[in-house]
Protein backbone atom coordinates (compact mmCIF):
# COMPACT_ATOMS: atom_id res chain seq x y z
CA UNK A 1 0.00 0.00 0.00
CA UNK A 2 2.63 2.65 0.56
CA UNK A 3 4.59 1.53 -2.05
CA UNK A 4 1.73 1.95 -4.76
CA UNK A 5 1.39 5.66 -2.93
CA UNK A 6 5.13 6.28 -3.62
CA UNK A 7 4.97 4.87 -6.96
CA UNK A 8 1.58 7.08 -8.17
CA UNK A 9 3.13 10.36 -6.11
CA UNK A 10 6.86 10.63 -7.32
CA UNK A 11 7.87 13.25 -9.93
CA UNK A 12 9.02 11.05 -12.49
CA UNK A 13 7.65 8.36 -14.99
CA UNK A 14 7.46 5.11 -14.35
CA UNK A 15 6.24 2.15 -17.15
CA UNK A 16 6.73 -1.71 -16.27
CA UNK A 17 7.19 -4.06 -19.84
CA UNK A 18 6.77 -7.74 -19.64
CA UNK A 19 8.88 -9.82 -21.53
CA UNK A 20 7.06 -9.37 -24.69
CA UNK A 21 7.51 -5.63 -24.50
CA UNK A 22 3.72 -5.48 -23.53
CA UNK A 23 2.74 -2.78 -20.98
CA UNK A 24 2.08 -4.43 -17.32
CA UNK A 25 1.65 -1.14 -15.17
CA UNK A 26 2.72 2.62 -15.32
CA UNK A 27 2.28 5.04 -12.54
CA UNK A 28 -0.17 8.40 -12.14
CA UNK A 29 2.84 10.86 -13.85
CA UNK A 30 2.69 8.70 -16.80
CA UNK A 31 -1.29 8.65 -16.85
CA UNK A 32 -0.94 12.98 -16.62
CA UNK A 33 1.56 13.34 -19.40
CA UNK A 34 0.08 10.06 -21.87
CA UNK A 35 -3.38 11.61 -20.97
CA UNK A 36 -3.92 7.38 -21.19
CA UNK A 37 -5.08 5.35 -17.65
CA UNK A 38 -2.87 2.88 -17.07
CA UNK A 39 -6.49 0.35 -17.50
CA UNK A 40 -6.61 1.64 -20.98
CA UNK A 41 -3.22 0.40 -22.06
CA UNK A 42 -2.24 -2.38 -19.82
CA UNK A 43 -1.31 -5.53 -21.91
CA UNK A 44 -1.18 -3.19 -25.08
CA UNK A 45 2.40 -3.53 -26.83
CA UNK A 46 4.49 -0.11 -25.88
CA UNK A 47 4.91 0.15 -29.72
CA UNK A 48 0.77 0.45 -30.43
CA UNK A 49 1.02 3.30 -27.20
CA UNK A 50 4.41 4.87 -28.54
CA UNK A 51 5.26 3.46 -32.31
CA UNK A 52 7.90 5.97 -32.06
CA UNK A 53 10.00 3.32 -29.88
CA UNK A 54 9.46 0.82 -32.41
CA UNK A 55 12.94 1.04 -33.51
CA UNK A 56 16.56 -0.74 -33.28
CA UNK A 57 18.36 1.42 -30.74
CA UNK A 58 15.04 0.85 -28.19
CA UNK A 59 14.59 -2.91 -28.79
CA UNK A 60 18.56 -3.59 -28.60
CA UNK A 61 18.35 -2.03 -25.12
CA UNK A 62 15.21 -3.84 -23.75
CA UNK A 63 16.92 -7.34 -24.88
CA UNK A 64 19.48 -6.62 -23.57
CA UNK A 65 18.22 -5.71 -20.10
CA UNK A 66 16.43 -8.97 -20.28
CA UNK A 67 19.40 -10.98 -21.51
CA UNK A 68 22.37 -9.52 -19.70
CA UNK A 69 20.28 -7.85 -16.42
CA UNK A 70 21.73 -4.38 -18.17
CA UNK A 71 20.95 -1.04 -17.41
CA UNK A 72 20.50 1.58 -20.41
CA UNK A 73 20.74 5.50 -20.57
CA UNK A 74 18.83 7.80 -22.85
CA UNK A 75 20.35 10.71 -22.12
CA UNK A 76 18.73 13.69 -22.60
CA UNK A 77 21.45 15.34 -24.68
CA UNK A 78 21.49 12.70 -27.39
CA UNK A 79 17.87 11.57 -27.46
CA UNK A 80 16.18 14.62 -26.45
CA UNK A 81 13.25 12.40 -25.40
CA UNK A 82 11.67 8.95 -25.31
CA UNK A 83 8.34 9.55 -24.82
CA UNK A 84 6.37 12.69 -27.16
CA UNK A 85 4.55 14.52 -24.71
CA UNK A 86 3.90 17.81 -25.34
CA UNK A 87 5.61 20.50 -23.05
CA UNK A 88 3.44 21.76 -20.16
CA UNK A 89 3.90 24.55 -17.55
CA UNK A 90 6.96 26.21 -19.39
CA UNK A 91 5.82 29.52 -21.50
CA UNK A 92 9.24 30.45 -21.99
CA UNK A 93 10.49 26.75 -23.34
CA UNK A 94 11.18 26.18 -26.70
CA UNK A 95 10.97 23.04 -26.97
CA UNK A 96 7.99 21.58 -28.48
CA UNK A 97 8.25 18.13 -26.51
CA UNK A 98 9.41 17.78 -22.83
CA UNK A 99 13.12 16.85 -22.89
CA UNK A 100 13.90 13.58 -21.02
CA UNK A 101 16.40 12.06 -19.61
CA UNK A 102 15.37 8.19 -19.06
CA UNK A 103 16.66 4.64 -17.93
CA UNK A 104 15.88 1.37 -18.12
CA UNK A 105 16.93 -1.37 -15.85
CA UNK A 106 15.58 -5.47 -14.87
CA UNK A 107 12.94 -6.44 -12.25
CA UNK A 108 13.35 -9.39 -10.45
CA UNK A 109 10.56 -12.29 -9.37
CA UNK A 110 11.67 -14.16 -6.05
CA UNK A 111 13.67 -16.52 -7.68
CA UNK A 112 16.17 -13.61 -9.10
CA UNK A 113 14.67 -14.62 -12.74
CA UNK A 114 14.27 -10.83 -14.78
CA UNK A 115 10.36 -10.75 -15.45
CA UNK A 116 9.68 -7.25 -16.49
CA UNK A 117 12.00 -4.21 -16.98
CA UNK A 118 10.97 -0.88 -15.75
CA UNK A 119 11.84 2.63 -17.89
CA UNK A 120 11.60 5.71 -15.40
CA UNK A 121 11.21 9.07 -16.93
CA UNK A 122 12.33 12.63 -15.95
CA UNK A 123 11.34 15.92 -16.75
CA UNK A 124 14.55 17.91 -17.52
CA UNK A 125 13.02 20.53 -19.75
CA UNK A 126 13.82 23.28 -17.41
CA UNK A 127 17.23 22.25 -17.46
CA UNK A 128 17.57 21.56 -20.58
CA UNK A 129 15.89 25.19 -21.52
CA UNK A 130 18.29 27.23 -18.67
CA UNK A 131 21.11 25.18 -21.01
CA UNK A 132 20.30 26.61 -24.16
CA UNK A 133 20.01 30.12 -22.70
CA UNK A 134 23.35 29.85 -21.90
CA UNK A 135 24.63 28.77 -25.04
CA UNK A 136 22.16 31.24 -27.09
CA UNK A 137 23.88 34.17 -24.32
CA UNK A 138 27.39 32.98 -25.62
CA UNK A 139 26.40 33.10 -29.54
CA UNK A 140 24.24 36.57 -29.17
CA UNK A 141 24.66 39.68 -28.84
CA UNK A 142 22.78 41.03 -25.63
CA UNK A 143 21.22 44.36 -26.90
CA UNK A 144 20.03 43.30 -30.45
CA UNK A 145 19.95 39.90 -30.31
CA UNK A 146 21.61 38.50 -33.45
CA UNK A 147 25.11 36.76 -33.55
CA UNK A 148 28.19 38.03 -31.82
CA UNK A 149 31.29 38.89 -33.35
CA UNK A 150 32.73 35.94 -31.82
CA UNK A 151 30.09 33.63 -33.43
CA UNK A 152 30.48 35.28 -36.84
CA UNK A 153 33.68 34.69 -37.47
CA UNK A 154 33.67 31.72 -36.07
CA UNK A 155 31.49 31.23 -38.97
CA UNK A 156 33.30 33.05 -41.46
CA UNK A 157 36.66 30.73 -40.63
CA UNK A 158 34.30 27.58 -40.91
CA UNK A 159 33.17 29.01 -44.69
CA UNK A 160 37.01 29.78 -45.66
CA UNK A 161 38.21 26.42 -44.49
CA UNK A 162 35.27 24.94 -47.13
CA UNK A 163 36.51 27.44 -49.45
CA UNK A 164 39.82 26.44 -49.43
CA UNK A 165 38.64 22.87 -49.40
CA UNK A 166 36.38 22.59 -52.21
CA UNK A 167 36.33 25.60 -53.96
CA UNK A 168 32.81 27.04 -52.75
CA UNK A 169 32.36 30.84 -52.60
CA UNK A 170 31.48 33.41 -50.61
CA UNK A 171 31.11 37.16 -49.23
CA UNK A 172 30.94 39.04 -46.41
CA UNK A 173 29.54 42.85 -46.11
CA UNK A 174 30.76 44.97 -43.21
CA UNK A 175 28.37 48.21 -42.81
CA UNK A 176 28.19 50.89 -40.09
CA UNK A 177 25.71 53.47 -39.04
CA UNK A 178 26.88 56.45 -40.47
CA UNK A 179 26.62 60.32 -37.73
CA UNK A 180 26.29 57.08 -34.79
CA UNK A 181 27.88 59.73 -32.60
CA UNK A 182 25.31 62.16 -33.68
CA UNK A 183 22.26 60.46 -33.18
CA UNK A 184 23.51 59.63 -29.44
CA UNK A 185 24.36 63.17 -28.68
CA UNK A 186 20.87 64.76 -30.19
CA UNK A 187 18.66 61.56 -28.67
CA UNK A 188 20.25 60.33 -26.35
CA UNK A 189 22.35 56.45 -25.85
CA UNK A 190 18.50 55.12 -25.02
CA UNK A 191 17.51 56.49 -29.30
CA UNK A 192 20.63 55.21 -30.14
CA UNK A 193 19.91 51.84 -28.77
CA UNK A 194 16.63 51.73 -30.21
CA UNK A 195 18.50 52.02 -33.90
CA UNK A 196 20.81 49.76 -33.44
CA UNK A 197 17.85 47.04 -32.91
CA UNK A 198 15.49 48.51 -35.11
CA UNK A 199 18.75 47.71 -37.54
CA UNK A 200 18.89 44.41 -36.57
CA UNK A 201 15.37 43.57 -36.91
CA UNK A 202 15.11 45.19 -40.40
CA UNK A 203 18.33 43.33 -42.11
CA UNK A 204 17.58 40.20 -40.49
CA UNK A 205 14.23 39.89 -41.78
CA UNK A 206 15.90 40.81 -45.30
CA UNK A 207 18.05 37.80 -45.24
CA UNK A 208 18.50 34.04 -45.45
CA UNK A 209 18.07 31.36 -43.84
CA UNK A 210 21.58 30.18 -44.48
CA UNK A 211 23.10 33.92 -44.08
CA UNK A 212 24.43 35.19 -40.65
CA UNK A 213 24.18 38.46 -39.42
CA UNK A 214 26.11 39.59 -36.61
CA UNK A 215 26.85 43.31 -34.42
CA UNK A 216 30.61 43.38 -35.10
CA UNK A 217 31.00 45.96 -32.40
CA UNK A 218 29.52 49.43 -31.54
CA UNK A 219 27.24 50.23 -34.29
CA UNK A 220 29.63 47.88 -36.89
CA UNK A 221 27.53 44.76 -38.77
CA UNK A 222 28.88 41.75 -40.37
CA UNK A 223 26.54 39.66 -42.70
CA UNK A 224 28.17 36.51 -44.19
CA UNK A 225 26.77 35.29 -47.67
CA UNK A 226 27.27 31.72 -48.27
CA UNK A 227 27.39 30.29 -51.76
CA UNK A 228 27.03 34.21 -52.69
CA UNK A 229 29.92 36.12 -55.25
CA UNK A 230 30.87 39.31 -55.29
CA UNK A 231 27.63 40.70 -58.45
CA UNK A 232 25.50 39.33 -55.60
CA UNK A 233 26.27 40.36 -52.72
CA UNK A 234 26.61 43.60 -54.12
CA UNK A 235 22.89 43.29 -55.16
CA UNK A 236 22.09 42.80 -51.50
CA UNK A 237 23.89 45.19 -49.61
CA UNK A 238 22.05 47.50 -52.17
CA UNK A 239 18.99 46.12 -50.95
CA UNK A 240 20.32 46.93 -46.85
CA UNK A 241 21.06 50.25 -47.71
CA UNK A 242 17.72 50.97 -49.35
CA UNK A 243 16.04 49.12 -46.96
CA UNK A 244 17.32 51.13 -43.89
CA UNK A 245 17.21 54.90 -45.98
CA UNK A 246 13.70 54.27 -46.50
CA UNK A 247 12.58 52.52 -42.77
CA UNK A 248 11.21 55.33 -40.35
CA UNK A 249 12.49 55.06 -37.01
CA UNK A 250 9.88 56.46 -34.29
CA UNK A 251 11.56 56.55 -31.14
CA UNK A 252 9.64 58.36 -28.52
CA UNK A 253 6.81 59.93 -30.89
CA UNK A 254 9.67 61.31 -32.86
CA UNK A 255 11.22 60.38 -36.35
CA UNK A 256 14.66 59.59 -36.42
CA UNK A 257 16.15 58.86 -39.94
CA UNK A 258 19.57 56.76 -40.58
CA UNK A 259 21.72 55.73 -43.24
CA UNK A 260 24.55 53.11 -43.76
CA UNK A 261 27.76 52.49 -45.33
CA UNK A 262 28.50 49.30 -46.67
CA UNK A 263 31.49 47.30 -48.02
CA UNK A 264 31.62 44.13 -49.58
CA UNK A 265 34.06 41.34 -50.28
CA UNK A 266 34.31 37.68 -51.51
CA UNK A 267 36.77 34.88 -51.39
CA UNK A 268 38.92 35.03 -54.48
CA UNK A 269 42.62 34.17 -55.24
CA UNK A 270 44.95 36.11 -53.37
CA UNK A 271 42.76 36.38 -50.08
CA UNK A 272 44.76 33.94 -47.93
CA UNK A 273 42.58 34.09 -44.92
CA UNK A 274 39.52 35.05 -43.46
CA UNK A 275 41.17 37.81 -41.65
CA UNK A 276 42.59 39.26 -44.63
CA UNK A 277 38.58 38.65 -45.92
CA UNK A 278 37.13 41.02 -43.51
CA UNK A 279 39.91 43.10 -44.23
CA UNK A 280 39.07 43.51 -47.37
CA UNK A 281 35.18 44.27 -46.54
CA UNK A 282 36.43 47.13 -43.73
CA UNK A 283 38.82 48.80 -46.77
CA UNK A 284 35.83 49.09 -48.96
CA UNK A 285 33.68 50.22 -46.45
CA UNK A 286 36.24 52.87 -45.27
CA UNK A 287 36.14 53.72 -48.97
CA UNK A 288 32.38 54.03 -48.42
CA UNK A 289 32.45 56.37 -45.58
CA UNK A 290 35.42 58.60 -47.20
CA UNK A 291 32.99 59.32 -50.38
CA UNK A 292 30.28 60.54 -49.06
CA UNK A 293 28.88 57.92 -46.64
CA UNK A 294 24.75 55.86 -47.63
CA UNK A 295 26.81 53.99 -50.54
CA UNK A 296 27.96 50.33 -51.07
CA UNK A 297 31.60 49.87 -52.06
CA UNK A 298 33.23 46.57 -53.35
CA UNK A 299 36.88 45.06 -52.32
CA UNK A 300 39.91 46.60 -54.40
Amino acid sequence: MILNQIFNAINIGIVILDRDLKIHEWNRWMEVYSGLAVDKVKGSPIFDVFPQLNNPKFIRSCKSVFHFGNFCFFSQKLHRYLFPFRTKGYADSKFEYMQQSCAMGPLRDENNEIKYLFIYVQDVTEVASYEQKLVEMNLRDGLTGIYNRRFLESKITDEFNRHKRYGSIFSIIMFDIDHFKVVNDTYGHQCGDFILKSISSRISSAIRNVDYLSRYGGEEFCCLLPETGLKAALIVAERFRTAIMEQENNYDGTLVKVTISLGVAETREGVDSHVMLIKKADDALYRAKKEGRNRVEAML
